[in-house]
């Protein structure tokens, strides 16, 4: 999985515009497409620097529908936040996007974690748990809306009366993401969701969570799947890669590390290392899955985390190396297992 472009700096933003902007926001689609990535996350940050958080982006809805208009293999997943859209005009249009991309849209369900968001657009901010509770009302809502001719639904957060969608989508069933680690999140997960995102991290970390949830999904006779973030630094040697690992956690700044920790304040389990590990050196601790080192160490690594059952992981492709030497042997590999 690509995450979409992130343009973030905001002179960027404000310097461009028309066919140029266009064509700076699709290079890394098409690029993931060119590459035979399979989804593409569409980001949403509603309010960001873009240095101890993600910088804002564009609308992801109106970003969904350029990318749709503009590929044709990727499967795109928009990052939907509860509290700033209403589930039933969300299902509505993502029926639309689906139709018009011949089936490629999915949805990741954000319960919000930038408390700062919410006040600056007008949204209600419920406590942490809560959000969960009303994001598992929103997935309700999408998934019936998608699977029934007609329903009705009455929630503390949401109400639907009679809700008709029309046209109906292609398929009933609707591919839902979602992200969190906390126990509010698992709970979700096993009862809602299809897949987790995962914040990078080594297998000691991310192996623990992934087993709270899949007993969280067997309880209520479901599987789930995950997708774990993770920054590829691939070199000709793990030497050389380690050094520059090295030097990049040396040049780690002790006032970003500590607005780093406090911009994610309304979150649980993000950046719970220690402030001078790798884990810091990136917005969502990418750098700490470990996809760090040769061609050959990266594999390795990426074979130990399809053993814990991470299956797909959730890139940046800013690695030539990386994408010249590691993806053509994973897509080989991915091949072979979906032919036996």
């Amino acid at each position: 999985m690509q995450r979409g472009a992130e343009p973030g700096l905001r002179e960027f933003l404000t310097s461009r515009s028309g066919r140029e902007l266009q064509d700076v926001l699709l290079a890394p689609v098409l690029q993931a497409e060119a590459l035979s990535i399979d989804y593409l996350l569409v980001a949403q940050r509603w309010w960001g620097s873009g240095q101890e958080i993600e910088g804002s982006t564009y609308d992801c809805l109106a970003m969904t529908a350029f990318y749709a208009a503009r590929t044709e293999r990727i499967r795109l997943v928009t990052a939907v936040h509860p509290g700033f859209f209403l589930p039933a005009p969300v299902a509505k249009w993502g029926a639309t996007i689906d139709a018009l991309s011949g089936g490629r849209w999915a949805v990741n369900v954000t319960s919000g974690w930038n408390l700062a968001e919410f006040p600056m657009y007008g949204a209600a901010l419920p406590e942490h748990d809560e959000r969960y509770a009303r994001s598992a009302e929103f997935i309700q809502i999408l998934r019936e809306a998608w699977a029934r001719d007609e329903f009705s639904f009455a929630g503390r957060f949401y109400q639907v009366d009679a809700l008709r969608l029309e046209p109906r989508p292609l398929e009933p069933e609707l591919e839902v993401f979602q992200g969190g680690q906390s126990d509010a999140a698992i709970a979700m997960a096993g009862r809602h969701s299809d897949w987790m995102f995962l914040n990078g991290g080594p297998p000691e970390k991310v192996g623990p969570i992934m087993e709270r949830a899949r007993k969280a999904a067997a309880e209520h006779g479901r599987a789930l799947r995950f997708a774990l973030y993770a920054i590829p630094l691939c070199r000709p040697t793990d030497a050389e890669a380690n050094a520059e690992i090295a030097r990049m956690i040396d040049g780690l700044d002790p006032a970003m590390v500590e607005k780093r920790v406090k911009a994610v304040r309304g979150a649980q389990g993000m950046w719970s290392e220690p402030a001078s590990s790798i884990a810091m050196l990136d917005t969502n601790e990418g750098y700490a899955s470990g996809l760090i080192g040769s061609p050959d160490t990266i594999l390795a690594r990426i074979d130990e985390l399809r053993g814990l059952g991470v299956d797909c992981l959730h890139l940046t492709l800013h690695d030539a190396l990386f994408n010249s030497q590691v993806l053509p042997v994973l897509q080989e590999s991915s091949t072979e297992r979906h032919q036996r």
